[in-house]
């Protein structure tokens, strides 16, 4: 079977492994470490909420959001994208793509 991306998601793809490689990759250690240091381990270390504005900021945001629903992919488009940001356990929360979040937004959009 011969697949390619379309040239939308190739840029897409592109521009998310840029923002893994500059600002996820060199985090993971420190955001590991602020969390094995925090007195309360279900406490989102202060830099996610940087992050997240980075990713905003950079076009990077809700990319889960199918196009039935207003969103820019279709779920075969969003796949590579997900697999990248799935390299880092914390990371598709940076890019408001966590699950279960995900799900949840899916059905208000539907049913609102």
């Amino acid at each position: 079977m011969h697949f390619e991306h379309s040239e939308p998601v190739r840029q897409l793809i592109a521009r998310l492994e840029a923002f893994m490689a500059e600002h996820i990759y060199p985090a993971e250690k420190d955001y590991a470490a602020e969390l094995a240091a925090a007195a309360n381990p279900w406490r989102t270390p202060a830099r996610m909420e940087d992050l997240k504005a980075r990713a905003r900021s950079a076009g990077l945001w809700n990319l889960f959001f199918p196009k039935d629903h207003g969103g820019q992919l279709t779920n075969l488009e969003y796949a590579p994208l997900a697999e990248l940001m799935g390299r880092v356990m914390w990371a598709p929360e940076v890019f408001n793509c966590n699950a279960p979040d995900t799900g949840n937004m899916e059905t208000l959009a539907k049913y609102r």
